[in-house]
């Protein structure tokens, strides 16, 4: 163990040793590496960062808040964790991106030739790199944007907040309009069976029969009346009557029995329909912004000193392995 320790301490004392030695070379190489490094960042373009931090919103149906009785959930709470992971989905959608990349006509701004082959590849690469959203630890999302002009990305980072309850909102108006297709079918069916029963109950009524139970009852107490009056004359007629009205006492029973269904029915289904509607036609917002982008009047990238320091590292390491290869090989 010892032994091995020694060696260990041996090779350290001689590698050492080795870059002592070739001090002198190692510092060109490193001083060359920082002067090219130091070069090569004046070519690249300044840019500028501008910055947005918003907070998602619960997605939830606007319309259960005005016509359910039990409010499920608080409309002003804010968003939890998943809300924020959904939005910042929407966020980095391509949706998003389409809208961006037209209005500001980036193909231009980035110099993409949009014909050319691979150019949405190009482009998708080009964005990714000057336009990003992320969660931050405080469960918020932070919409980064990448520009040379200042003004473009401060207005580009607030349009695609913006973007995001357009967006947003678009998704739940799609998906309440489905619903509500079927919420207005499912009501004019039931409301057309409804107009239909009613037009029968009228055709009832046209021969007499208003209400069959009460009709039945108080002829009921004419027939035994006249009876005991020994109005003979009297109850055949009355039995006439009830005669002429017996053959429609099914059909009045399961209409009216029908009818009472279909009302409740159609209470449920119009309040489906209003539920339904208004979250088809509603406009709430996804996020809440707490910071907008504001134009920024110091360049955020490239950082020159940062890329000077790695690119002088960078080449002495090179020149260290060549060195410790050519010595290897010797």
């Amino acid at each position: 163990m010892d032994t091995t320790s020694s060696n260990n301490n041996a090779q350290d004392t001689t590698l050492l040793r080795r870059v002592w030695d070739w001090r002198k070379p190692l510092i060109i190489a490193g001083l060359l590496g920082g002067l090219v490094s130091a070069a090569a960042s004046f070519l690249i373009d300044p840019e500028f960062q501008s910055s947005v931090v918003l907070f998602a919103l619960p997605q939830q149906s606007i319309g259960a808040q005005f016509y359910e009785e039990v409010k499920r959930e608080d409309i002003l709470a804010y968003g939890e964790t998943e809300d924020a992971e959904r939005l910042l989905q929407i966020l980095n959608s391509d949706r998003i991106r389409r809208r961006v990349i037209e209005k500001y006509d980036l193909w231009t701004h980035y110099n993409i030739d949009r014909d050319q082959s691979g150019a949405k590849a190009a482009m998708a690469k080009v964005y990714a790199g000057k336009v990003g959203a992320n969660l931050t630890r405080y469960g918020s999302i932070r919409i980064e944007v990448y520009d040379t002009a200042p003004i473009m990305a401060e207005n580009m980072a607030n349009d695609i907040a913006q973007l995001t309850d357009s967006v947003a909102n678009q998704l739940r108006n799609d998906r309440a309009g489905e619903a509500l297709l079927y919420a207005s079918r499912s009501l004019r069916q039931n409301q057309d069976e409804i107009k239909e029963m009613e037009g029968r109950l009228g055709d009832l009524r046209s021969i007499g029969i208003y209400d069959f139970p009460i009709q039945i009852e108080g002829l009921n107490e004419q027939y035994a009346t006249a009876l005991a009056e020994g109005q003979f004359s009297r109850a055949e007629n009355i039995q006439s009557k009830m005669e002429r009205l017996a053959p429609y006492a099914n059909e009045y029973n399961q209409l009216t029995t029908k009818l009472e269904d279909a009302y409740e029915q159609e209470a449920v289904l119009k309040k489906r329909y209003d539920l339904n509607k208004l979250d088809a036609e509603s406009q709430i917002p996804a996020a809440f912004v707490v910071d907008r982008a504001t134009a920024s009047d110091k360049k955020a990238r490239p950082v020159r000193w940062l890329i000077t320091v790695m690119g002088a590292v960078s080449l002495a390491l090179a020149a260290l392995v060549f060195l410790l290869t050519r010595d290897a090989i010797r």
